[in-house]
């Protein structure tokens, strides 16, 4: 029998959240009925509200989530009734080019939950990232479920679903930080500092964070950043340079996803170094730079989808590293609110006030 519960919707763009009565059907084949615990309120969300992403409203916004199973539909083996789980937005299909070449995270045809979470009035509700978790319970295709140990607290474990994740990943995974490299993050938010901490623990010898923000700087510098540079008073990519011996960065995280931070990106790697873009833009951005700048620098320009992650994988190995006191996920959360709070997050958020809000039912 449907359910009817409480959730943050997005009305229309730049509009202010409202807490509505959200109606679940059952999960149907492949899908599952997830009782959410905690929810980190994203970048992204807001981007949603914005109209930044598309302008299919109104959403059931939020993503970043942990919570119990609570029902599966026919078909669903991987998890069942009572299993803790993360929720990911790249539930792998198994059988596209990508998969069957084994590289799943590049995955072409991800799963959502066919059916539709509704107002009571029969609206139909377009959920973030195909998840919208910033509600007591949600519908989503059961391979958006990933199981990890129930020991970890929600609001640190559901962080992986997104911002956190997006960051170590884009380190780790994309970026392929090794021992002894010296990375620069530029942009130290949510995602920015997860790529601090990925780097970190990939054994990088130099991390540079670099931001406009002296509060930023100085958690990043907690999260392991070895120097800082702020790119308001001072030039990033010369400051970059210097403190690698001129040569620059062998790996330049771009967690902002602006133009300009990505032009700092670009010069500030070493020649044949990586740049990853793991900050969003918005659709009406453009990037000019010489093209013989392109051909005579080398190396490599990356974007990171998610980190490149494979939450089964993933997923599990870094709540591991979180129990086992190598990483602490713990760090990243600032506050936790209510459902009723989101709007105030956002606001908080805008300031840069907060590293992560997170939603606690």
């Amino acid at each position: 029998m449907p359910q009817q519960v409480q959730g943050v919707v997005a009305p229309g763009r730049n509009e202010p959240v409202r807490v509505e009565t959200i109606v679940i059907p059952d999960p149907g084949p492949g899908e599952a009925v997830v009782r959410i615990q905690a929810c980190g309120v994203c970048h992204t969300d807001l981007h949603y509200k914005q109209g930044g992403i598309n302008d299919e409203f109104p959403f059931l916004l939020g993503h970043e989530a942990a919570g119990t199973v609570e029902s599966v539909g026919d078909g669903v083996t991987d998890v069942a009734p009572g299993d803790f789980v993360i929720l990911n937005w790249r539930a792998v299909c198994g059988q596209c080019r990508a998969c069957l070449r084994g590289r799943p995270w590049y995955c072409f045809a991800t799963h959502n939950a066919r059916q539709k979470m509704t107002l009571l009035d029969g609206t139909e509700l377009s959920p973030a990232l195909g998840i919208g978790a910033f509600a007591e319970k949600t519908l989503v295709a059961a391979g958006q479920c990933t199981k990890v140990d129930p020991a970890v607290a929600p609001e640190v474990a559901g962080l992986l679903g997104c911002g956190v994740m997006a960051g170590i990943g884009a380190a780790i995974n994309t970026g392929n930080v090794g021992r002894g490299d010296s990375v620069a993050v530029i942009g130290c938010g949510g995602v920015g500092d997860a790529a601090v901490v990925g780097s970190r623990l990939a054994g990088a010898a130099k991390i540079i964070a670099v931001d406009i923000d002296d509060r930023k700087l100085a958690k990043a510098t907690e999260m392991g950043a070895t120097h800082t540079v702020n790119s308001r008073t001072t030039d990033p990519v010369e400051a970059i340079r210097e403190l690698t011996g001129g040569f620059g960065a062998d790996v330049v995280i771009e967690a902002v996803g602006r133009p300009e931070t990505y032009r700092q990106a670009f010069y500030a790697r070493d020649l044949a170094g990586t740049v990853v873009l793991v900050g969003v833009p918005t659709p009406d951005m453009k990037l000019e730079l010489p093209l013989l700048d392109v051909f005579g620098r080398g190396g490599t320009l990356k974007s990171s989808w998610y980190g490149d992650c494979l939450p089964s994988r993933d997923f599990p190995m870094l709540i591991d590293l979180h129990q086992q006191g190598r990483i602490d996920l713990g760090a990243f959360v600032t506050e936790t609110i209510g459902l009723g709070d989101v709007e105030k997050a956002f606001a908080r958020m805008h300031e840069g006030d907060v590293l992560r809000s997170v939603v606690v039912l």
